[in-house]
């Protein structure tokens, strides 16, 4: 029988929702909620099945959110033995990076959770320090963004391209004057930009002073000397030694995500021929599906996906 190369990947910022964790609240691995609470300081129980959805646009609770559900969610489909000898890599889209590092075997679940607390308080106590905002360009080439983003920025308004997600889908980060001048010159790149609702200017120089304060956490997180690989979003490159990644998680906060280029190295390098989303939602699926349709996707966004046999869509 051949065997399919798998590849993990996990949602950021911006999956969440009101009552997120209802599907999983009678799996076995919900138990995972009380750890991380208790290495937070936040009721993580609480955030995934009653917080309103207002509440949970809050940076640090999202992100919290967010990684608990991916967490739960490969902590079952690896008790399903959906995942086994067959998954070679992981990556994760910005905060999900944190998710695909405890995957990995790079860092346990609670000191994945610890960073991702320190990562969204640092992040929002940035975004509330400066004033920004984000908007996804859609439908415009990589290269002509870049060159508009870089039009607006010679003219003195902040803005820098943060995500390039998939073919015509980049994402731009900075102040709200650059942001919207860039979305009010998107027509003349055949594109057009939608705001996201987001609290501030990720992935961008605006949340320097969150890396910093990131920084040290990571340089004292136990991560371990070797792991399964896991494709960085500041450059695309897969790492497999521990000692790599406070200086990518501290790059990441101020360098664009390169999730096209990601999906790029797991499926090309890295030879996986499915990739299994793992938390809430199915974007990721989405992107992957316009980067590359050749590549069989599998989104686990509850535990009915866990049914579902490898090699049949969802």
């Amino acid at each position: 029988m051949n065997r399919v190369p798998v590849g993990l990947v996990f949602p950021g910022q911006g999956t969440q929702k009101e009552g997120m964790g209802v599907p999983w609240r009678h799996t076995p691995s919900w138990e995972l909620t009380a750890e991380i609470s208790a290495v937070t300081g936040e009721d993580v129980e609480e955030l995934l099945l009653r917080t309103p959805r207002e509440q949970l646009r809050r940076t640090d609770l999202a992100q919290l959110a967010v990684f608990a559900v991916a967490s739960i969610a490969h902590a079952e489909a690896v008790r399903a033995g959906m995942l086994g000898p067959d998954v070679v890599a992981c990556a994760g889209h910005s905060l999900g990076e944190y998710a695909a590092l405890a995957a990995s075997g790079a860092l346990t679940v609670s000191a994945a959770a610890a960073l991702v607390a320190a990562r969204g308080r640092a992040m929002r106590e940035a975004a509330l320090a400066r004033e920004g905002t984000m908007g996804v360009m859609v439908a415009a080439p990589l290269d002509q963004v870049e060159a508009l983003v870089g039009e607006v920025r010679a003219e003195g308004a902040d803005v820098w391209v943060a995500n390039v997600n998939a073919p015509g889908q980049t994402v731009v980060s900075g102040s709200p004057e650059g942001v919207g001048e860039a979305g009010s010159r998107a027509g003349s790149i055949g594109g057009r930009m939608l705001r996201l609702d987001v609290g501030g200017a990720f992935h961008s120089p605006y949340m320097a002073p969150a890396a910093e304060t990131l920084g040290r956490a990571l340089r004292q997180a136990p991560f371990a000397p070797g792991h399964l690989p896991v494709v960085a979003n500041a450059d695309a490159e897969p790492y497999a030694e521990g000692r790599h990644w406070p200086g990518l998680g501290v790059r990441q906060l101020t360098s664009p995500v390169l999730w096209e280029r990601s999906v790029g190295t797991l499926t090309g390098r890295l030879g996986c021929r499915r990739l299994v989303e793992l938390g809430p939602g199915r974007t990721l699926a989405g992107l992957i599906r316009r980067i590359d349709p050749e590549i069989e996707t599998v989104s686990v966004d509850g535990p009915a996906a866990l049914a579902v046999p490898p090699g049949v869509e969802r």
